[in-house]
């Protein structure tokens, strides 16, 4: 729950945002024109964001005769949760991983690497795939949809604000104030934007964990996601995936983890955190823990190599 009231609360301060840096620059009228552009530009992606994302990776469908173990386990997982069956589908790559897509349950699609099903045991695989398909229960495709519309339309409106400074600013150079308005202009079309990516960040962050949380629910325990999560962490460092930088929000870990900048622009949540919220341990004991994830998915890598051979 508080997680959910988070998003809330996130949401409200970017619609604020928005009703500010609208105001500030072209009244109503300009807040309207930014939130319909936003939301032109966003509706394909939302519409058409699993078909797109899958032909990105060169997913294939799954039947259940070409793998039984994962569908039977995707669909004892939707029983629990109360959600139709989605479509399965298997990224051609090694690094293990995950994600789901689909506007809604019922066109809801979830893809896993076949590194993930080669390097994970059944209890991981049912921990990944729960917290994939919490994604899909708690709607999160729709709501990181929503965050996206707002934050464009804060940044069209800053990006109005900025050529307006630039070509309207100079002019009202020596009137009274003239000065401060440009300057105020620039330095909102510069703040707003930031402030934007960040609470759009912080919402994909709580909805990381409230899938988490979500995910151990559909599971039956947490131990089989934690566990996963520790391996996830490993490889993710130890063999790099193969993607998209516009995609990395999608997938259960940040296949980009190694090249993150800062965690205040991350759009998941440090692993040591999710691991400990599940385990229920302070941050410190799961950094110990990771650190015998790590060990042991060295084993699993060693392992694989030599099937590989």
């Amino acid at each position: 729950m508080g997680n959910q009231i988070r998003t809330t609360v996130l949401l409200a301060v970017m619609t604020a945002l928005i009703i500010w840096v609208g105001q500030l620059l072209g009244g109503r009228q300009g807040m309207l024109i930014a939130l319909i552009f936003a939301a032109g530009m966003n509706f394909f992606s939302y519409w058409y964001s699993d078909k797109l994302v899958l032909k990105m990776y060169r997913a294939s469908e799954v039947a259940p005769a070409q793998s039984p173990e994962l569908y039977e386990t995707v669909q004892r997982l939707t029983q629990r949760a109360g959600l139709p069956m989605p479509k399965l589908y298997v990224i051609p790559q090694q690094t293990p991983n995950a994600f789901a897509t689909g506007r809604n349950p019922e066109h809801a699609v979830v893809a896993v690497t076949e590194g993930l099903l080669k390097l994970m045991n059944h209890r991981e695989v049912t921990g990944v795939l729960a917290h994939e398909l919490a994604h899909v229960k708690n709607r999160d495709i729709l709501i990181g949809s929503i965050a996206a519309t707002m934050a464009g339309a804060i940044m069209i409106l800053a990006t109005m604000a900025r050529w307006s400074a630039i070509f309207g600013g100079g002019s009202s150079q020596d009137d009274e104030g003239g000065g401060a308005g440009f300057i105020g202009l620039i330095a909102m079309s510069i703040i707003a934007p930031m402030a934007a990516m960040i609470i759009q960040m912080a919402i994909s962050r709580s909805r990381e964990y409230l899938a988490d949380a979500t995910g151990a629910s559909f599971a039956g325990n947490s131990e089989g996601l934690a566990a996963a999560l520790e391996k996830l962490g490993a490889y993710s460092q130890k063999l790099p995936m193969n993607a998209n930088p516009s995609t990395a929000h999608m997938f259960i870990v940040n296949p980009l983890s190694g090249r993150s900048l800062m965690s205040l622009f991350s759009t998941h949540p440090p692993l040591e955190e999710r691991i400990a919220r599940l385990r229920g341990t302070p941050p410190s004991s799961a950094r110990k823990v990771n650190a015998g994830g790590d060990k042991r998915a060295d084993s699993a890598r060693a392992a694989w190599d030599r099937l590989s051979e």
